[in-house]
């Protein structure tokens, strides 16, 4: 095995898909959502490429013998994203406090608990838990700072299914029904696909924020309020 080669394909999700297969990318969707480590993954580009490699189009822009299960990843992939956020959750709650009390930490900053309760309040837990999965990194640490704050376990567990059978279903399929059309273009214009993924995983919470926008200045015209546009600190 190449190890260098291993360690560049990491951040690639192209080569993963193409050299790690179906239970790689199942261990990878539960790292990265699971272990704080593994916030480096390319989750979303990652579930997209593997339902081309479900589709008929894997053979065309993954190579021969890339083929994989459909039905093994649907299953399989949001099994690992939900058990993944459960074990953060878990480490959370019980070593949470410790974990980011480093203010000298480069990867468990106090900053994230404190941001993570503006988008508790902001969207309230059920609404946060699902809108982070389509979020890179922030799928990651939300979990255990969802912990950290004492979420209750079985609140957390609910909207953790519920968020991780979207996410992982919703990009395997576009992947999946997709592949055809990607087959033919995804070598020659990857770096453009790479960010409409991004585009397609940001925009559940982009879709929130600006209704939950016009919902404050819908109730600030009622109410006779002066609307404002810009940022509103608290005191």
């Amino acid at each position: 095995m190449d190890y260098n080669q291993l360690a560049v394909n990491l951040l690639d999700a192209k080569a993963l898909v193409a050299s790690v297969g179906a239970i790689g990318i199942l261990a990878i969707i539960f790292a990265e959502t699971g272990l704080l480590v593994g916030f480096f993954f390319p989750g979303d580009s990652l579930l997209i490429l593997a339902g081309v490699a479900a589709s008929s189009a894997a053979s065309s822009v993954l190579g021969e013998g890339a083929q994989m299960s459909i039905a093994l990843l649907l299953i399989g992939a949001p099994l690992c994203a939900i058990a993944g956020a459960q074990l953060g959750h878990y480490f959370g709650g019980r070593i949470g406090p410790r974990m980011f009390d480093k203010p000298n930490s480069k990867i468990f900053r106090p900053e994230y608990v404190v941001k993570a309760e503006e988008y508790f309040e902001k969207f309230g837990p059920a609404k946060a838990v699902v809108l982070a999965r389509f979020i890179p990194i922030v799928r990651t640490f939300l979990n255990p700072v969802a912990g950290t704050l004492e979420m209750p376990a079985k609140t957390f567990f609910v909207w953790n299914v519920v968020g991780g059978v979207l996410w992982t279903e919703s990009m395997l399929l576009i992947g999946y029904f997709t592949g055809a059309q990607l087959a033919p273009v995804i070598d020659k214009y990857l770096l453009p696909a790479m960010a409409l993924i991004i585009l397609v995983s940001v925009s559940p919470i982009l879709f929130e924020v600006l209704r939950e926008r016009k919902k404050k200045k819908a109730g600030a015209v009622e109410s006779g309020e002066p609307v404002s546009s810009g940022r509103h600190r608290k005191g």
